[in-house]
Parts: C-alpha cells; sequence; structure tokens
C-alpha cells in the first residue's frame, strides 16, 4: 500500500536543497512505494493565505503521520507571519526533537569526539511560547517574560531520551539548571528521574546544564543522550552538530508522540537555515536534507523503506569518505555533483543487496527511532 509523504516546500537554499533530498527518495531510485503531497510554506504563500497553508499542511501530517520539510523564511516583525515551524509543532502535537551529532568519515571532529550524541530537545514550551511585555520607563523600564512548561512535555521527553538510550545503548547524560530554577526546571528533572527509575538498565549520569557544555569537551568513547528543554536544546544541538564538523551533516526530526509514547508523526528537517548567500550557487552541502530523507522512510514501516534508508545513509557516508564533500567540508563537488553520486550509490547497493537476497531487520513499531 502506498505511503504519502507531505512535502512542505521552502525558501532559498532550503528549497533547492529540498529538491535534492526528493531525488534520493524517489520510488525510481529508492524502491519505496510513496507518493509525494507537496504544500507549499514559502514566505510568499505564508502571508498570502495568512498562514493557513501551515495549518492545512499539519493537518495532513495529522493524518499521513510523515512528512519533510525545507528551511523557511522567518521575517523579523512581530507583525508579520513569523515562523511556521512552532505553528506547525504545535498543530501536529509535537513534543521531541531529535537531532544527532554523528562523525562523518574522512572529516576530523573537533576535541576528538567520535562516539554519537544525540540531543533529545522539547519541540513546545519554555521561551518559545513565552508571553512578554514591558512596563516603565527609561532606566527604570522593566522587560517580564513567563515560560509555559507542562508535565505532560516533560514526561514524553523523558520517557522518549531513555527509550532511544536503551536502543542505542548510550548515556542519558546532562539534564536541566534545576539548582537555580526548582520549580520549573526542576519538573524536568523530576521526570528524568522518574524515567531513570522505570529503565534501570539505561545509564544515567544526570549534570548541570553548564556542567554538560563543558563536559562536551572531554567526551571521545561514549555514546550520549542529553535531553533538553526548547531553547537549551536548540543551542546546544548547533554545537554538537559542529562538533562533528559541520551543521550540515546530520538530520533533524521533530516527533509527535500517542499517549503510549510512540510516534503517531514523524516530520523530518535539516537544522540549518536557508542559506541565502548559497542560493542558487550549487555549492551548498545537501547531507542533512539527504539524511532527512533517509530518517523518514524509516517511518514508513515497510521491508523496502527500512533497506532503502540503509542505503541512503550509507551512501552519503561513503561518498564522503572517498573525497566527495562540497566546499563546507573542504571539497570541490557540487551540490548536485553530491547528490548524483548519492543516487548512484543508492542503485547500485540496492540491487547487490537483492542479488545477495539480503532481509533488514524489521523496524519495529515501538521504538523511538
Amino acid at each position: 500500500m502506498s505511503k504519502t509523504i507531505v512535502v512542505l516546500q521552502g525558501d532559498e537554499t532550503g528549497q533547492e536543497l529540498l529538491e535534492e533530498a526528493l531525488r534520493v527518495i524517489d520510488p525510481a531510485v529508492s524502491r519505496c512505494d510513496v507518493t509525494f503531497e507537496n504544500f507549499d510554506l514559502s514566505l510568499e504563500c505564508r502571508r498570502k493565505t495568512k498562514n493557513q497553508v501551515v495549518f492545512d499542511a499539519a493537518e495532513r501530517l495529522k493524518q499521513t503521520g510523515l512528512g519533510i520539510k525545507a528551511a523557511t523564511i522567518t521575517p523579523p516583525s512581530a507583525d508579520d507571519v513569523g515562523s511556521p515551524n512552532a505553528l506547525l509543532r504545535e498543530a501536529i502535537g509535537g513534543q521531541v526533537i531529535l537531532r544527532t551529532g554523528r562523525r562523518i568519515p574522512g572529516v576530523r571532529p573537533f576535541a576528538g569526539v567520535y562516539a554519537p550524541i544525540a540531543v533529545v530537545r522539547m519541540a513546545v514550551d519554555g521561551e518559545y511560547n513565552a508571553k512578554e511585555w514591558r512596563e516603565g520607563e527609561g532606566l527604570d523600564e522593566m522587560a517580564y517574560s513567563t515560560r509555559p512548561l507542562s508535565r505532560r512535555v516533560c514526561r514524553a521527553v523523558a520517557e522518549f531520551t531513555f527509550r532511544y538510550a536503551r536502543r542505542t545503548g548510550a548515556t542519558v547524560f546532562g539534564g536541566p539548571k534545576y539548582t537555580v530554577s526548582p520549580v520549573y526546571e526542576g519538573m524536568f528533572k523530576e521526570e528524568l528521574d522518574l524515567a531513570a527509575q522505570r529503565y534501570p538498565d539505561v545509564r544515567y549520569n544526570p549534570q548541570l546544564i553548564d556542567a554538560t557544555y563543558a563536559l562536551l569537551l572531554d567526551a571521545s568513547g561514549e555514546s550520549l543522550v542529553i535531553p533538553m528543554l526548547n531553547r537549551d536544546g536548540d543551542t546546544l544541538s548547533d554545537l554538537v552538530m559542529k562538533m562533528f564538523g559541520t551543521i550540515a551533516g546530520a538530520e533533524s526530526i521533530i516527533f509527535a508522540l500517542d499517549h503510549d509514547f510512540n510516534v503517531s508523526v514523524a516530520l523530518t528537517e535539516a537544522p540549518h537555515g536557508t542559506a541565502p548567500t548559497l542560493m542558487g550557487k550549487n555549492i551548498a552541502n545537501p547531507m542533512a536534507m539527504i539524511l532527512a530523507g533517509a530518517a523518514l522512510l524509516r517511518y514508513v514501516r515497510s521491508d523496502n523503506a527500512t533497506r532503502a534508508s540503509r542505503a541512503i545513509y550509507e551512501s552519503v557516508m561513503e561518498a564522503v569518505y572517498d573525497g566527495i564533500k562540497t566546499p563546507d567540508l573542504g571539497g570541490q563537488a557540487t551540490t548536485s555533483d553530491f547528490t548524483d553520486e548519492v543516487i548512484r550509490r543508492v542503485k547500485s547497493k540496492l540491487e547487490v543487496w537483492e542479488a545477495l537476497g539480503d532481509q533488514p531487520a524489521a523496524h519495529s513499531a515501538g521504538t523511538p527511532f
């Protein structure tokens, strides 16, 4: 049965890279029985529809459970349409964002780190949903902010974190600054501690966020999963990506979870922005966007899709290892050159695996990744 992937088109280089990713997961390459349904989330269309296109796309995402999104422009004016990201996350019930920094073959990571570091970030609440106002005048003017944080989201992030750490054999590391904020951030710490009791087989090494940043510089051989509040996870995930060479080196996944904390919607994207200075130059790195496509195929729930996902991940990493790199990684390959090489390798792998009768392991619907 064909599965529908909701494609959320974007702006500038973000849209160009989305088109590269779609070339790779196209059924002619991936052998997956999928169809694409497009929604134009470009700034122009969001303004024209007053963001209705964002809500229409979110509704369709809840129906299909599968989506891939290009980077979009967030206009600076508060009176404009704003960012579609927060609107989408709220509308689909997104609770968790997963970004995994991993070693890129042939690219030297920072400080000798080589084991994967996954950041599990709250997709909602916190500063991004805060109410802000000012009172007073002159030097007596005061700015105020109220940040919401629900126990339901805290529990969802904690549960996802420990399930993912169990599946990957990683240590749950880090956490909130609950000593300074025992009521607000303390609630998140409570849920992490409770999850640690539910999963006693998972290694748990809680740290305050400032210590987390410092200790990451000493990380090397231990795989880590780091649960974070919304804004903390936003900043930390960018750092982790860069530690492995480039922010364009890995995908980002937004999850909506059901009442049993299993995935009901997976929306994948690149963690970087629209890169307007690279638009039309055919030199931007498409790795993150291609890997976003590969990650999404895991949730199509079929043997062909599982096999194709593995083939894409391997092909991307092997291409870089063989020196086919875009300028940000010190190479000379163009965007389209890199995608062409990945496509060639994916087709070859799938053909060989089929000839050898390779059968990928079944993808369990209950696993978080």
